[in-house]
């Protein structure tokens, strides 16, 4: 049958209307630590440090698009009043010394307000507070090993293929669901040190605000203070080999008990764990 352009218009109106609602439900119902659908800002935040992050990214932002319209707007006056039209005898003027120092001044002092904020961030980056509790954290081609050297605890991670995650309830994110995950407490100062076993990964956590590389003979550290409890989900950010995409990272953040109860079992699963950590320690 065919349809009015009205009817088609309605139509169209429609099927816009329930892209953006179904856009909508997809990113209310994502779950916190990891992507959503059509996202287009950085994760929420679940550290201190990435709250700084997305802060700082903002105000960049902004600032970035205020210089942007005002060079568009200086551009726009010179267009439609300097033209040959509005202008049949050019001005001769060769120079402007306070215009031209002020647009070497001005810049300058936009750079520092943008710098001071920048180098406090990556002071608070790299400078490790005393640490509750270190994990060593090794990659692999293509997976994770961690190792909780205090607790002599080490163990691989691996990502799980869909039949894998089919038997999971609920089922993890597909690419992004491991059989080990790193589990730490919540409201604690991990320090991460993290090494590459063969070439460079990267180990990354969007919403803990971390990125580190994993270099091969080199020991690298990092840090984070989760203030959230959940699932947290990162990936190696170096490309690494032919399965580079397939090396997800998952941290869970766990209250006190629950992460006393995960340290005892995974003893009591693996009493080897105390010599392979030893083990790891040695070299």
């Amino acid at each position: 049958m065919k349809m009015s352009k009205g009817q088609t218009g309605r139509r169209l109106l429609a099927v816009a209307v329930a892209g953006v609602a179904l856009a909508a439900c997809g990113t209310a119902s994502a779950e916190l630590g990891q992507p959503a659908p059509w996202e287009y800002k950085l994760q929420e935040s679940a550290t201190q440090v990435m709250d700084d992050i997305t802060w700082f990214h903002n105000w960049l932002l902004i600032t970035i698009t205020i210089i942007t319209l005002f060079v568009l707007a200086l551009l726009t006056i010179v267009v439609l009043k300097f033209n040959a039209k509005a202008n049949p005898v050019p001005s001769r003027t060769t120079h402007n010394t306070l215009i031209e120092v002020a647009w070497t001044l001005i810049p300058v002092l936009i750079l520092v307000a943008i710098a001071i904020p920048s180098f406090k961030l990556l002071f608070l980056q790299l400078d490790i507070p005393k640490a509750d509790l270190t994990v060593k954290v090794t990659g692999n081609q293509w997976n994770w090993t961690y190792a909780y050297p205090d607790d002599k605890i080490e163990f691989t991670s691996i990502m799980l293929s869909d039949e894998e995650r089919a038997k999971r309830n609920p089922p993890p994110p597909r690419l992004l669901g491991v059989d080990n995950e790193m589990v730490v407490p919540v409201n604690k100062v991990v320090r991460i040190q993290t090494t590459g076993a063969d070439v460079i990964h990267s180990f990354a956590v969007p919403a803990f605000g971390i990125k580190i590389d994993s270099i091969p003979g080199r020991l690298n550290e990092t840090w984070f203070k989760a203030t959230k409890l959940g699932v947290f989900y990162g990936q190696c950010s170096e490309l690494c080999g032919k399965d580079h995409a397939f090396m997800p990272i998952v941290v869970r953040v766990v209250n006190d008990g629950d992460y006393a109860a995960w340290k005892k079992k995974q003893t009591a699963a693996n009493p080897a764990n105390a010599l392979a950590s030893a083990g790891a320690a040695a070299r």
